[in-house]
């Protein structure tokens, strides 16, 4: 039997394939142990699943910052793996998420250096 948060995101992706409509984007910083622990990778793995487009990139302050869009359904997943705790290694202690104008520019989500 699948658990609740297995189907959300099995229902996510699905959902990113159909839901063509409605977009959203986020402007977000994440504060924490989120640097050397393999936080962007995980981030841009998540969200490639999910068809997201975007970037992820480390701050001075050791925050990371994050852009994405797409299906809104597939960012409010991408969204709560991060209220979940994000990758297992990470530590968040913070989430500051600002909602944007859908850009539209990317093609991908990339890791920014």
């Amino acid at each position: 039997m699948l658990s609740t948060k297995k189907m959300r995101w099995n229902s996510a992706i699905m959902n990113s394939n159909q839901n063509s409509g409605r977009k959203s984007a986020y402007r977000i910083n994440v504060t924490g142990r989120v640097q050397g622990v393999g936080f962007r990778y995980s981030a841009q793995q998540r969200a490639s699943r999910l068809r997201l487009t975007g970037w992820v990139r480390n701050e001075y302050d050791g925050s990371v910052e994050i852009y994405c869009e797409g299906a809104a359904d597939a960012v409010e997943a991408f969204l709560g793996w991060l209220e979940g705790g994000g990758p297992s290694c990470a530590r968040i202690i913070n989430i500051q998420k600002t909602m944007m104008p859908v850009l539209g520019t990317f093609s991908r989500f990339s890791v920014d250096y």
